[in-house]
This record gives C-alpha cells, structure tokens and sequence, in this order.
C-alpha cells in the first residue's frame, strides 16, 4: 500500500505542474488591471506612480519571468503575497480553510449517512410506495442547483420562520459558543448536503439491487442470519465499490459547490475569499486557491482508491 501510495504521488508531480501553468494562464487572462482594482476613485493615481507600484508587484515582467518567479516561491511553500492586504496567500488558507472544512465536513457526514441509509432502505422496499416517495425526492434533489436550495431555505427558515440565522459563521457581538455555531452552520450545510443526498441514495439503490439476490447472500440467510447482519455485513458491503466511487468525486463537487453556499450565507470560508479575490483580481489568491483545489482533487481521489481495499478485501494494491 505504501508502494502504491508513492507511485501515485510521483505520477502526480508532473500533472501538478501542468496545472500550475494552467492556473498561471488563466489568472493572467482575466479582464482587468489588479493595480486598477487597487486604486479608488476618489484618490487617482499618477501615470508614474501606477508604473511604480506595476513594478513593486513584478506585473512589468514578461509572463514567462512571472511564471517563473511564483513557481520558484510556490517550491519554498511560498504562494505569493495578496495584492490587496499584502498578507501571505498559504495563510490567508489556512486561517480561512477550518470554517469551509466544518461546513463540508457536516455536509458530507449528512449526506453520506441519509444518502446511504435510504438508498438502501429503498432497493429493499423496491416497487413500494416508499421507494416511489424516496425515488421522487432523489431525482428532485439531483434537478435543484446548490444555490438555488440556498436561497429556499434563507427565505422559509430564517425570513419566514426565523428559526435559523441568514448569514455568518456566528452572531455578531456575542461570544462564540458550540450551539450558536451550529445554528449558523445548519442551513449552508443542509443546502450542500440535500443534492449529494440524493445522489449517494439513487447510487447506492442501484447497487444495492445489483448484489441483492446473489448466491452469497441467500446463503447468508439460509445459514439463518438476522437482516440486519444480512444487509450490513453482505448486502451493503459489496454494494459500496461504486458509491465509494461517487462519494469520491462528489468530495471535490462538494469543494466547489461551498464557493457558492459560502457566498450565499457569507460564510467565512476560502470559497468566499476566492470571490472576493476574483472581484478584486487578486491574482496570487485566485492562483492559490485553484491550486489548493487541485490538491484536494488529488487527495480526494487517492483516498477513494485507498478506501477501495477496506470495502472490498479482494481489492489489493501492489
């Protein structure tokens, strides 16, 4: 496994690099000037001083010595300075990447266990009622954008019932406590977790009825185990190859789905710094953000692959 695990790392370098210049190209592209971005209306600059603070940025250099200069400094875990705050991009990250982890986080755990549970508990009612109600809130789950569900339950749950907060990690003012946090973070979490929630169940239903009536699992029954050991142990188990699958690319879905979640509900996460960086044309964050992405692309699917050898004992990598 550790042998898999490094070869996977190794092969992953050149594509990194790939996307470095990918990432570079792109933020280069963007419409606009960031030391325009900069300067405000009522206090315009002059020609020359533009010109110097062009320089003090590096923005006067040809982009091959661009490209060059950032990947020297991303090499030594530098990913450059903010235009804008002139703070540390990798810390700017860091000290936002806790509040986008909690929300995917209990995203993730709500989907995966409501997606699974009622996948499951549909392919073993199929053709009931229950499956009919379960399979209508599947494909009406997978139909609603992201931002969309956001903007529903703002207005139900928090204009309407005010049962819930509208935006923030916590309430202004106030000292930080574990319940208002969680007030706070039940809305964007359930609007992110509702569609991947429908996805793991419809997934999961499927594969659940591909294994149902194998041999092995008749003769889990005739050895007279309860159902329940019946469907975790034999049933669900080997279902989960192609729902480890999905959850895994959904991990990165879900990475992109918070930028609009977090913009929505103001929620104080990297997601939001992406946008406001975009707004701005802070070129280092944007390039630091879509990197740090990229990382979390490739963790996501190398964690899949690993998770496939617990799922599956047969499933071993050399």
């Amino acid at each position: 496994m550790a042998t898999y695990i490094l070869r996977r790392i190794l092969i992953s370098l050149p594509l990194i690099l790939g996307i470095t210049v990918i990432v570079f190209m792109l933020a280069n592209m963007m419409p606009g000037d960031a030391v325009m971005a900069m300067i405000s209306s009522d206090t315009p600059l002059e020609a020359d001083l533009i010109k110097l603070r062009q320089g003090q940025l590096g923005l006067d250099l040809p982009l091959h010595e661009q490209y060059g200069r950032w990947l020297g400094n991303l090499l030594q875990g530098n990913m450059g300075y903010s235009f804008q705050t002139g703070e540390q991009v990798f810390a700017m990250i860091l000290r936002r990447i806790p509040a986008t982890l909690e929300l995917m986080g209990f995203s993730l755990i709500i989907s995966i266990f409501l997606g699974v549970t009622l996948g499951t508990i549909s392919a073993l009612k199929q053709y009931s009622l229950l499956d009919y109600t379960l399979t209508l809130f599947g494909f009406t789950g997978i139909s609603i954008p992201d931002f969309f569900l956001g903007l529903i339950l703002i207005f139900v749950f928090a204009l309407k019932l005010n049962w819930f907060p509208t935006s923030g990690m916590v309430t202004a003012g106030e000292e930080f406590s574990w319940v208002d946090n969680l007030r706070h973070l039940f809305l964007p979490a359930l609007a992110l977790a509702l569609v991947r929630t429908a996805v793991f169940m419809r997934y999961t239903r499927a594969s659940v009825l591909e294994v149902i009536n194998d041999d092995y699992v008749r003769t889990a029954r005739a050895k007279g185990m309860t159902e329940f050991v019946v469907t975790a142990r034999h049933i669900l188990r080997n279902a989960l190859i192609p729902v480890i699958t999905v959850i895994g690319i959904n991990l990165t879905v879900l990475f992109a789905g918070s930028v609009i979640i977090e913009t929505i509900f103001q929620w104080p996460g990297i997601g939001m710094m992406f946008i406001n960086a975009i707004s701005l044309r802070d070129s280092p964050v944007i390039m630091g953000y879509v990197l740090f992405s990229a990382f979390v692309v490739l963790i996501a699917n190398l964690l899949t692959d690993v998770t496939y050898s617990w799922a599956d004992p047969r499933i071993r990598y050399e």
